[in-house]
């Protein structure tokens, strides 16, 4: 793609742009960096922050757009390390602070809509868009165990061009999505742009390990895209679907599995219990599969998060989509 300015700026070879993103009618400035290769070559996107307390993405973004050099770059790196900035300021958690929406759920935005609307359409708009490719970097949540794991949409345009960048992301698994909406990264897909997002960190935290971790994959897939000198190298990993079963009561829950185990069809996974210690609910495998995230806080809430798996592509299940 030949891109001549975004955002305002034009893009000069061998420069290097930090500058806010000022959303229109609303209070919002997001930090974004521009990294403009001194040699020609294709544009990949990297976004961390669009849910706020996943800091390893956003650390790992930061440190990246300190660490990559303009004059080592075969084409652009654009980086929005903190898409959601007033959420991580006043501690969201998942939402944006302003209207309580979830992002993630919103994109490609809208420029009448609330905050959140204007905000994912204006990302969309000055960055997505103008991206060869695009990686996304989330975390769990502070509520949220996980193990690292990366998904790509299936049957999209830019289908096997994921499958590509995905291979370059060391993580034993990779989820196959069938989400076509309202995520980041689902709706560039939809859109030709070969996108992937990258799961690493959980329960709100961050380590040296996870960061390094988080940018060691985003310069394997810059060199497999010839941006970076070099050759990316490519991990074998299991293909899986995702499933996911929402909380059916509010009140307390005690998970019975640790991320990352494997289950059979009809093991127990958890309980939700009322807060005199009656069981309301008991979660029962309904296939074989690995647990792949789940709550792991005391509180849940109906209809929030609770348990998400994955059965390797070719096995069937029961639970509700949740990628």
């Amino acid at each position: 793609m030949d891109i001549r300015s975004v955002a305002g700026h034009e893009l000069i070879p061998g420069s290097v742009i930090r500058d806010y993103l000022c959303v229109d009618k609303t209070e919002l400035r997001v930090p974004y960096i521009l990294i403009c290769g001194e040699y020609p070559g294709p544009t990949a996107l990297i976004s961390a922050g669009i849910h706020n307390a996943e800091y390893v993405g956003i650390q790992a973004a930061i440190e990246l757009s300190c660490e990559l050099e303009a004059r080592c770059l075969h084409g652009n790196v654009f980086i929005l390390p903190l898409a959601n900035r007033s959420g991580f300021e006043n501690r969201t958690m998942s939402t944006v602070f302003e209207d309580g929406k979830n992002l993630n759920r919103v994109f490609p935005g809208d420029p009448n809509g609330t905050v959140a609307d204007r905000l994912a359409h204006s990302i969309f708009e000055a960055f997505i868009k103008n991206a060869d490719a695009y990686i996304d970097l989330h975390s769990g949540d502070g509520y949220e165990a996980l193990i690292p794991y990366a998904y790509y949409l299936g049957d999209a345009p830019a289908e096997a061009a994921a499958r590509d960048m995905i291979s370059c992301v060391d993580v034993k698994y990779c989820v196959r999505s069938r989400c076509r909406t309202k995520g980041a990264y689902n709706l560039a897909s939809v859109r030709g742009v070969p996108s992937i997002l990258i799961e690493r960190g959980q329960l709100g935290l961050f380590s040296r390990e996870e960061v390094e971790a988080d940018k060691a994959d985003v310069r394997n897939i810059l060199r497999h895209l010839g941006i970076l000198e070099g050759e990316g190298s490519r991990h074998p990993k299991k293909e899986l679907l995702e499933y996911s079963d929402d909380a059916p009561y509010t009140g307390c829950w005690y998970p019975e599995k640790k991320v990352g185990q494997c289950f059979r069809k009809g093991d127990r996974l958890g309980e939700i219990r009322d807060y005199f210690g009656k069981i309301l609910f008991t979660e029962l495998a309904p296939d074989d599969g690995i647990l792949l995230h789940q709550c792991s806080s005391l509180n849940i809430i109906q209809g929030g998060p609770m348990i998400t798996y994955g059965v390797e592509i070719g096995s069937d299940s029961h639970w509700t989509d949740g990628g």
